[in-house]
């Protein structure tokens, strides 16, 4: 019986621990932290051993297959000893890939991933039902992969989860831009993080596509001295495409091998030019699984896009608050501040991730009346804007960040959650932090 050690015993994990199980391995999983109350009831109740805040290393270097959870980096000593001693170090994206022969789309960027991969999941459901959607989104792909007989995934890949990919290889490949970001994750070489988001595309052949961004200069850049062997099919906003999808004033148009769709950019619920190149990845991707135009214009119609990204939650003495807690880059927050036409109270801040902030400048020149740091180090924003706005305050909560708000905003304002950064200094995530959000605007 071959041994799968699991590091990290959060949804990724249990999912493969419960996915491994199944496939008679005899599994073991290990935590530096604490796990979760209910993974372990769940880690129990189908016979799993797991031990939490260590790595014994006994228990570890026996294994035959390790599947760490996206959040170790590979530098961690535990990891180079298991890649040195010859161990395969793998993604829960590659074991659970292993396991299923249902038709893959994977999607990857910087941003506009989890709105993608849920516009693209509401659109296959029209004509193919039996669709899951997984990954860094809901639950996790090898549990689905142990409890569903799906016969198309629509898989939100992270960089991290691409990092431990060796044979995956979806149908369908996307990805939405790269912009700088998890530069600490990755030597601060940007090159590093390009690279591993194309790692998406790497084991596809001609019968495969790759969807991207024909306006994103990093991309275009990058398919130039580094070609790949799948079929590219661009997206534009700017230009004509022979083959892809393409922006005519305010028309998408799809153009593939047998195939044209025409869409009114009215019919999209979500608004901004971003939102219009989810809509033509999703569009794209879904036509190229051989769903009918038909229900792609019917079911864009009925999608309300994703909880905490410009999440409207309230209008309060004509003051609107907006949850855009998924922002957790640079490039994120730069659409939320471009979109808003009305002076802006920024709350902004959290665990700092190599980020550049002088491309917002002139954003916010225009557009932010207020600065409201909300973190445990605000030095930089507070060196980078300090001399920009006329108010900016550093708070470490954020009920108590709502409330300034509150009292800084006036009739015709928006009051934006849009953090450009990390949660996990005073939040468990980037959901507790929106969640919180809410809650405090509720109080009010």
């Amino acid at each position: 019986m071959q041994r799968l050690v699991i590091l990290g015993g959060g949804e990724s994990g249990v999912g493969t621990a419960i996915l491994g199980k199944q496939k008679g391995y005899d599994v073991f999983v290990s935590d530096k932290g604490k796990i979760k109350e209910d993974y372990k009831k769940v880690l129990e109740h189908i016979g799993i051993d797991w031990e939490e805040n260590q790595h014994t290393e006994a228990k570890v270097l026996n294994a035959d297959v390790v599947m760490k959870s996206p959040g170790i980096p590979d530098t961690v000593p535990l990891v180079k000893q298991l890649v040195a001693v010859g161990i395969p170090v793998l993604s829960e994206i590659e074991f659970a890939s292993g396991y299923t022969d249902a038709t893959i789309i994977g999607i990857t960027g910087s941003n506009g991933k989890t709105t993608t991969t849920m516009l693209t999941h509401h659109l296959l459901k029209g004509d193919l039902p039996n669709t899951g959607m997984a990954g860094n989104i809901g639950d996790s792909y090898a549990k689905m992969v142990a409890e569903e007989a799906y016969d198309h995934y629509v898989l939100e890949i992270s960089s991290f989860q691409l990092d431990g990919i060796v044979d995956f290889k979806p149908k369908v490949a996307i990805i939405t831009n790269i912009t700088p970001d998890h530069l600490d994750r990755y030597g601060y070489e940007f090159e590093n993080y390009i690279a591993s988001k194309f790692r998406i595309a790497m084991n596809q052949d001609s019968r495969d596509y790759l969807i991207y961004d024909a306006d994103d200069e990093v991309i275009i850049e990058w398919l130039k001295k580094h070609p790949v062997q799948s079929k590219l099919v661009p997206f534009s906003l700017r230009n004509k495409q022979e083959y892809g999808a393409w922006l005519d004033k305010k028309t998408i148009r799809i153009q593939l091998e047998h195939k044209t769709l025409k869409m009114s950019t009215d019919f999209l619920t979500l608004e901004g030019q971003h939102n219009v190149k989810n809509a033509m990845a999703a569009s794209l991707a879904s036509q190229l699984v051989n769903v009918r135009k038909e229900t792609i214009l019917q079911s864009i119609q009925s999608f309300h896009g994703v909880p905490h990204r410009l999440e409207k939650v309230l209008k309060i003495n004509h003051v609107q608050y907006i949850n855009d807690s998924k922002a957790t880059n640079i490039n994120a927050a730069y659409y939320a501040l471009e979109g808003i036409k009305k002076p802006i109270v920024w709350i902004v801040g959290g665990v700092d991730k190599g980020n550049d902030y002088a491309e917002l400048m002139p954003l916010v020149r225009e557009k932010v009346k207020a600065i409201i740091c909300l973190g445990v180090d605000n030095t930089k924003l507070m060196e980078t804007f300090g001399n920009v706005v006329d108010i900016m305050e550093q708070t470490m909560s954020m009920e108590e960040a709502v409330k300034m708000a509150y009292k800084m905003a006036t009739r015709g304002d928006t009051v934006l959650l849009s953090p450009a950064c990390a949660s996990f200094d005073l939040f468990e995530n980037y959901e507790d932090r929106g969640n919180q959000f809410k809650r405090a605007i509720q109080k009010l």
